[in-house]
């Protein structure tokens, strides 16, 4: 018998590259591997608040790596209902589809050995597998300065101990300003830096959408270097197509997986952002960066 084929996740850089036809046939293959496969938990991730198992997934000669979230395991939280964070993953992910930029791994709402969850194909950093993949650099970083140096933002000062602040920074890469937009339409209460992983072959994926959705604003984050600054005509024109696909079958599919007041919501905001042209910025009603920041 011969060895189970193994899956890469996108390896694409490229929104232009994203709606190749041998990338949507790898998606499908994927999201297909993660619904109908055999999960079969290797261990649990034990720095997460709530149920974190990893995975190998097996379907039909294919397999991969995933992470199983069961609702099972999912910590009560007190501004968002019980029992509903693997929704909003998924809800995350099929926005993020959406837009064309691929931001989130694929990820699917299914039954596993814990009861239903989600499931989310697990991203190999780069060079874990020997290889020459390229991460993109740093993204993030804390500097002795009260500016940020060239190809750099700032997000504001941070308590680094004994009295002393340093400035924290993030790159100022477009693959990020993706990610805030992202953000920004699903109301993600906590974009840490943890939560941004480097992939091989210079893509940059965001995991962790449970606390997303949400009808009040709640963005909380570490991509504040753009804030108030105008939208690229990239963003614009993923924002109009988010806009008309809410008006279809994304719609349809969010009124699944959140609460109508909560799609409502989601549709203000991406007109909201449309009609602004610009990044939003801190609201100050909320913590405007997560805590512990990583």
């Amino acid at each position: 018998m011969s060895a189970p084929e193994r899956i890469p996740p996108r390896s694409v850089t490229t929104a232009e590259q994203l709606t190749e036809q041998l990338t949507e046939q790898l998606i499908g293959q994927l999201t297909e591997l993660l619904t109908e496969g055999e999960l079969t938990v290797r261990g649990r991730i034990r720095e997460a608040s709530n149920a974190v198992l990893l995975c190998d997934v097996s379907y039909e000669g294919r397999e991969a790596s995933c992470v199983y979230k069961p609702v099972a395991g999912e910590q009560p939280l007190w501004d968002f209902p019980d029992g509903t964070l693997a929704q909003r993953e998924v809800a995350a992910y099929e926005v993020s589809e959406a837009t064309g930029w691929g931001l989130v791994p694929p990820t699917v709402l299914r039954d596993g050995p814990y009861g239903e969850g989600m499931c989310q194909l697990w991203i190999d950093p780069p060079d874990s597998d020997g290889g020459s993949g390229d991460g993109g650099g740093e993204l993030l970083a804390l500097v002795d300065a009260e500016e940020p140096g060239e190809g750099w933002k700032a997000v504001g000062r941070a308590e680094v101990g004994e009295g002393r602040t340093a400035l924290l920074v993030h790159a100022d890469d477009e693959r990020l300003r993706r990610m805030a937009v992202l953000d920004a339409v699903i109301n993600n209460a906590d974009r840490k830096g943890g939560h941004l992983l480097p992939a091989p072959g210079g893509r940059l994926y965001g995991i962790d959408h449970g606390v997303t959705f949400n009808t009040e604003n709640k963005l909380r984050t570490l991509l504040w270097g753009w804030a108030g600054e105008k939208l690229t005509p990239e963003a614009v024109e993923a924002l109009e197509r988010l806009r008309d696909a809410l008006g279809g079958a994304l719609g349809a599919r969010l009124g699944e997986l959140i609460t109508e007041a909560e799609l409502d919501a989601t549709r203000a905001r991406v007109a909201a952002l449309l009609a602004s042209g610009r990044h939003p910025e801190p609201s100050g009603d909320w913590p405007a960066i997560p805590w512990p920041p990583v």
